[in-house]
Formats: structure tokens, sequence, C-alpha cells
């Protein structure tokens, strides 16, 4: 319970945005989104652990704030988005923070 208290706390400032699939007109095309977006986040979301640092160094804020920030994203990235791709039969979003695992580097 405490890790939970904890986690929404840090992940307040955070935004969280409907999922990019969402947007898909067709049920097969947000389930096939929902998949390829929960099989990206569950296996990339390790990703965030040196992502998220980069990005705050790059901003000039505190490099020890990103790590924090990219630990707390990448445990939630990866539960977030096996949870997206145990879900994906069921078109309903988990949105995570800042959309999951950025690939294109925006």
């Amino acid at each position: 319970m405490s890790l939970v208290v904890i986690l929404s706390m840090l992940l307040t400032p955070v935004a969280f945005a409907a999922s990019p699939w969402t947007t898909e007109k067709t049920y097969g095309d947000r389930v096939t989104g929902k998949m390829v977006f929960g099989l990206q986040n569950t296996l990339l979301g390790w990703i965030q652990l040196f992502a998220v640092p980069n990005q705050y160094a790059n901003e000039g804020k505190n490099v020890w704030s990103g790590i924090g920030q990219g630990l707390v994203e990448a445990v939630v990235d990866t539960v977030g988005g096996a949870l997206q791709l145990v879900t994906f039969p069921i078109p309903a979003d988990l949105p995570l923070p800042n959309n999951g695992v950025d690939l294109g580097g925006k």
C-alpha cells in the first residue's frame, strides 16, 4: 500500500494522456494497436532508466531526479505494458505516463 502511495506522489506531475492506439476507428485496429503498444512497453520499459535522466540533463534539470523518475517510469511502463498486452482483446485504455516508451525520439 505504501508503494502505491509513493508511486502516486512521484507520478503526479506526469501527464497521463490517452494511449496512441485509442484513435483507431475499427475494433481490429484498436486491438492490434493495443497489443503492439503493450508489447513495446513490456519489452522496452527498461529504456526509461536511461532516456529520462538523459532528457533531464538536456533540459538542465537535476539528473538525480531524472534517475529516480526513470526508475519509476521503467517499472510503470513495463508493468503497464504487460497489463495492456494481457488485456488487448478489450479495447479499454490503461494510460501510461508520457504515453509509455517513445521510439520516435520525440
